[in-house]
């Protein structure tokens, strides 16, 4: 449980949250490599607020005291409604309902500092409801109340893209794992893909006209492209499969009997979460598209705002307004480590010697 902090009442309730993973070669010894940056609403006694924990990985758990703090401003339009970190762990974007706002991530003096960077393209865009870095992490999308796409080239932000009337307003986004397509919904069920170099609309996902596309994410795991969508239609949702290569469905499966409020796939591709509007998740294996996992009550009675894997753990966390933010551990198989890999393949080279010794010695004994 992530709970909202170390002091109480005094600080607000977390709005939002996003999983940072630190480079190895970043920063000094000893400074956590895996972080949750927070956002924070204002109280009366506490301005709107950015943070850094640091996350336990044998407790599953974050620590009471943030590792950095930064005031966001002084009135409610301030507070972070949605964080991207970039794929290199050193900057992440904070919307507020004013515009965007970048940070640096320093690691200096033994500990991790947020320094404000100056990015006027997207300090006056307004609120957004999606924004999205590639995951090469050289290019950057947000998705506005207001239906307006913008995408800029990182770290420039020089302009790939400025389409006012992309949707009537945005519900949903993401950006292919070859960073070529960005996806985008709209809370009228419509759904576009965009060529990401180039700037421009590639095609329109067919639907039918009593049919919502809602929730949309890309596959992770670099095997079969597939593009994932959650499907309203009358009081059924369905989760969807469509193939990239032609933009055809594939498959439909009913994962949940509650409406899906969120959706996201973990970093390798093997898991998709689903959050409901009733504060429910579940976690599903892609290969089976089975339900591996499921989460209760984890916001009680309030729609999952937002759900992300943890980079490294086989551990989410997950939003909700009225509950602030909660860290589950999945009741499924742990991520294999580089070295757990090592060692399989060592123990296997050692026991082939092992093996050919005992049968070149059996083999002398009887010539």
């Amino acid at each position: 449980m992530a709970g909202n902090g170390g002091e109480g009442a005094a600080l607000g309730k977390v709005t939002c949250a996003a999983w940072i993973r630190r480079r190895d070669d970043d920063g000094p010894t000893g400074v956590s490599r895996l972080l949750v940056a927070f956002g924070r609403g204002a109280t009366a006694s506490s301005p709107p607020l950015l943070e850094l924990l640091e996350f336990d990985v044998r407790a599953s758990a974050l620590a009471s005291e943030p590792l950095a703090r930064v005031v966001l401003g002084e009135d409610a339009d301030d507070t972070a409604r949605a964080i991207a970190v970039h794929p290199g762990g050193r900057e992440l974007v904070c919307a507020t309902a004013k515009g965007c706002r970048v940070f640096k991530l320093v690691y200096r003096d033994f500990g991790v500092h947020l320094i404000s960077r100056e990015a006027s393209p997207l300090q006056s865009v307004g609120p957004q409801k999606c924004l999205t870095f590639s995951t090469d992490g050289a290019k950057f999308a947000i998705g506005g109340e207001d239906g307006h796409l913008r995408i800029f080239h990182w770290q420039s932000l020089n302009v790939i893209l400025d389409e006012p009337k992309a949707h009537k307003s945005f519900r949903d986004m993401d950006i292919s794992l070859d960073s070529e397509f960005l996806v985008s919904t709209s809370i009228d069920g419509s759904a576009r893909i965009w060529k990401v170099d180039e700037g421009s609309p590639l095609v329109n996902l067919t639907r039918s006209p009593d049919e919502k596309i809602e929730c949309c994410r890309f596959s992770r795991d670099g095997t079969k492209p597939f593009l994932f969508c959650t499907l309203v239609k009358g009081h059924n949702v369905w989760t969807m499969a469509v193939d990239i290569s032609n933009w055809k469905r594939i498959g439909y499966k009913k994962l949940s009997a509650k409406p899906i409020s969120t959706l996201s796939v973990s970093l390798d591709g093997k898991y998709l979460a689903l959050g409901t509007c009733d504060g429910n998740f579940c976690v599903v294996e892609v290969q089976k598209m089975e339900v591996a996992h499921w989460s209760k009550k984890v916001h009680l009675g309030s729609p999952i705002s937002s759900i992300e894997f943890c980079p490294t753990e086989r551990v989410v966390i997950s939003t909700s307004h009225q509950w602030g933010a909660e860290i589950t551990k999945l009741d499924v198989p742990p991520e294999w480590k580089v070295w757990q890999i090592w060692l399989v393949l060592l123990t296997l080279f050692v026991s082939s010697a092992v093996l050919f010794y005992l049968f070149f010695k059996h083999a002398r004994i009887h010539l």
